[in-house]
């Protein structure tokens, strides 16, 4: 039987991270797929490039950045300053909504503020404040009815595919653009909507060239594709594939999590853990459209997608280049007569918001991530805390965003992978 000292799941960002950082050579990256990458794969078709969703890079670790950079030698990097809004009604409004209410009309304007101000203000006894149990308590608990039914319950129920009241109260954690009463009045006059990806980077190759960049420092050969984790033996520390199997002395993980314990065997609660897929559709036409955004958010129940990218935007290029990203259910069935359907419905909605004009569609490609979001939940969290504690204690390590079962982003994913390895 074959033996390694670190057997690694899944080459995305985080198996490859982990790989590139540790001290010794002794490692096997097994990826069930075809190529390296994870999520962070691109496509190029017909001139255009595109991700399998907007994978975009926001530094704070500069000796991270400078690492990846160092490897991207001829690759042009964009240093790009975030521009997004949000499709209100006939209007646009600069993201995030909560901060920026005053851009409202005038009647809503007054509702959403008498609401965040009766919702935080010290003038309310404590024992009449509103819960927060659950996200969907928080949003009305800390804004009020106004702000949370105009936008942040619409539009995060589109982008989950659920009711917002399962999920935990901090379920997006740092990445949840918090705002005080102070906050929303400052903002009229010094506008001031800084968040934590303000400003990203972005190769011209795609997403895909910080893998590349990450794969540089692997070992050659020491990543198996077309290998499937199919069963771990905890006690023996033996994995199985199908093809083999190997005995190792640790194991890193960035699988989904629920897959990860139904592999050991571990006796657990799988209703615990619950996510929503997303359907990305990636669309070239032949003109260039809007200018000067490079995301836009639509709270609004009739249109069929929760956000749109604009590539173009990025690249500075002139033909339009979008992605589209639509929110389901797990159990949504998104086979290839329905993914055209919808494509047709988004072309058409497209058309419909103004988005689309004269231009034409010339090239398009969709991708479903399934998983997309995992739903942070206190069940989840309980099982999760439970269950890890039990495999680092057979020497399995599961990380990342889906082995962490986690809202984080993908220099997170570095940074863990990093500090994992060097231990």
């Amino acid at each position: 039987m074959e033996s390694v000292r670190t057997l690694i799941i899944g080459a995305g960002i985080s198996g490859l991270a982990t790989a590139a950082f540790l001290p010794d050579e002794d490692y096997l990256v097994l990826e069930a797929d075809t190529e390296i990458g994870g999520y962070c794969k691109t496509v190029k078709r017909d001139g255009f490039t595109w991700d399998y969703s907007g994978h975009f890079f926001h530094f704070k670790h500069a000796d991270i950045e400078a690492w990846l950079r160092a490897r991207m030698v001829g690759q042009t990097i964009r240093n790009v300053e975030k521009k997004s809004f949000i499709a209100y009604r006939d209007r646009t409004i600069d993201f995030p909504f909560q901060k920026n209410i005053h851009q409202l009309a005038q009647d809503e304007l007054i509702e959403c503020l008498s609401d965040l101000y009766f919702a935080r203000s010290s003038d309310v006894p404590r024992a009449a404040a509103l819960p927060e149990t659950n996200f969907k308590e928080m949003l009305y608990a800390r804004f009020g009815r106004g702000i949370a039914e105009k936008f942040l319950i619409p539009y995060n129920e589109k982008l989950y595919a659920c009711d917002l009241a399962t999920l935990d109260k901090d379920a997006m954690g740092r990445f949840f653009p918090h705002a005080n009463l102070t906050d929303v009045i400052r903002n009229m006059r010094t506008p001031d909507n800084a968040s934590y990806n303000a400003t990203f980077t972005y190769p011209e190759g795609g997403a895909i060239e910080y893998v590349k960049a990450i794969a540089s420092a692997v070992k050659p050969n020491a990543v198996a594709l077309e290998e499937a984790l199919v069963a771990i033996d905890l006690e023996k520390r033996i994995a199985r594939t199908q093809k083999r199997e190997i005995r190792f002395e640790r194991l890193v993980s960035s699988a989904p999590f629920d897959k990860l314990a139904k592999m050991t065997g571990l006796v657990h609660d799988a209703s615990a853990f619950t996510w929503n897929k997303v359907l990305v559709f990636n669309l070239g036409f032949d003109a260039k459209g809007a200018t000067g955004r490079h995301w836009v958010y639509y709270p609004a129940r009739d249109v069929s997608f929760y956000r749109i990218g604009y590539y173009d935007n990025i690249f500075d290029t002139d033909r339009m280049s979008l992605y589209v990203e639509l929110g389901f259910p797990r159990d949504a069935r998104l086979d290839a007569a329905e993914i055209e359907r919808l494509r047709g419905r988004v072309l058409d909605d497209l058309k419909r918001l103004g988005v689309v004009g004269t231009q034409r569609l010339v090239a398009h490609d969709s991708v479903v991530m399934d998983p997309a979001y995992v739903h942070i939940t206190r069940a989840s969290m309980a099982e999760h805390a439970r269950l890890a504690a039990v495999l680092r204690g057979h020497g399995v390590h599961s990380i990342g965003r889906y082995g962490g079962w986690t809202y984080c982003s993908i220099e997170d994913n570095i940074v863990e992978a990093r500090a994992l390895a060097q231990t």
